[in-house]
């Protein structure tokens, strides 16, 4: 353990040095006051109608589209679901989307999940092997009177403290500046969560009001292991690609593709063991119909959770193993 924590030290300053953070945040600082003055004027376009109303024309807009032939069934049984758990939440007295900083960093980080976050985490995880291979400094490293292992440990420490530290940048800078507009209140707020999703139809038996704040919590922590997932697939590529931008340009493109396979695979009963069709998990608690009927919340954990094995053992194995000196 005394070699290494000096170990883990040196990779989480080279990954600061590397300045890739920075980027992250400059990403974020640039994105998240549009995307608030965007909600914003959403909350505008409303006008005077109080949240009951606007309730009401979302539900009779969805039913409204329900009954056009131009919608596949694939939409519609989305709507569908959402008609219903609009309609518990009127019938409960409670608004899903009460204008609050707490309420916004919460949507933030529900549509950021499949795509956002991960293209913000490749940032750092996308070259943390082939990245020296390419400059040479992994020569020097191995040098060193240290086991490979005890490297690549290092390095993944080193990342998960960074993969927590770009979640927690994000929300933070989604507080702070959707507070400025709508108020740094809402974190008693209640949230429904439970909803059962079979096909078309909501079942509301385990449905139960949480604060805000606890599913905040919820949803952090599902986003985190999502990330990691992503992570630990980057660097197995970084691990197996000797080019820095063949690793990158690699993971892109699978995330990518995954987002776009997510929202065409609902036939396709294989897609469901693939990594990227289970990085919605924060979808689970908010009553979300999955994107291939039957997949739950333990379905998607496990299989996420397979990949991230399969990534460690394919990594430590091709590390340690593998001619990187020539």
């Amino acid at each position: 353990m005394r070699n290494l924590l000096p170990l883990i030290e040196n990779e989480t300053l080279k990954i600061w040095k590397k300045k890739r953070f920075y980027v992250v945040a400059l990403i974020l600082l640039a994105l998240i006051p549009i995307f608030t003055y965007a909600q914003l004027k959403m909350s505008e376009s409303s006008g005077d109608k109080d949240w009951r109303s606007r309730l009401l024309q979302q539900i009779t807009d969805y039913q409204n589209m329900l009954a056009s032939d131009r919608i596949p069934e694939e939409w519609k049984t989305y709507r569908k679901v959402v008609v219903q758990q609009l309609q518990y939440y009127l019938d409960h007295d409670v608004n899903p989307s009460s204008p609050s900083g707490v309420t916004f960093t919460r949507e933030f980080l529900g549509n950021s999940v499949t795509l956002f976050i991960p293209l913000l985490v490749l940032a750092v995880a996308g070259d943390l092997v082939s990245g020296e291979r390419t400059a040479g400094t992994i020569k020097m490293l191995l040098t060193r009177p240290v086991r490979r292992w005890k490297i690549l440990l290092a390095k993944l420490a080193a990342l998960s403290l960074y993969v927590s530290l770009i979640l927690v940048t994000a929300a933070a800078l989604s507080y702070g500046i959707s507070g400025l507009f709508f108020g740094y209140g809402g974190w008693g707020a209640p949230v429904f969560t439970g909803f059962a999703v079979s096909g078309a139809e909501v079942s509301t038996e385990f449905v139960r009001a949480v604060p805000q704040w606890l599913f905040l919590l919820m949803q952090g922590g599902l986003t985190w292991f999502s990330a990691m997932t992503v992570a630990l697939l980057a660097v197995m590529v970084s691990v197996l690609v000797r080019s820095t931008a063949a690793s990158i340009v690699t993971m892109m493109a699978a995330i990518i593709a995954g987002t776009i396979l997510t929202a065409m695979a609902s036939s396709w009963q294989s897609a469901k063991y693939l990594f990227a069709v289970n990085l919605e998990l924060t979808g689970y608690l908010e009553g979300t119909p999955p994107p291939i009927e039957g997949m739950t919340l333990p379905f998607s954990l496990g299989v996420l959770a397979v990949w991230s094995a399969v990534s460690l053992i394919v990594s430590f194995v091709v590390f340690t193993k593998q001619d990187i000196m020539n």
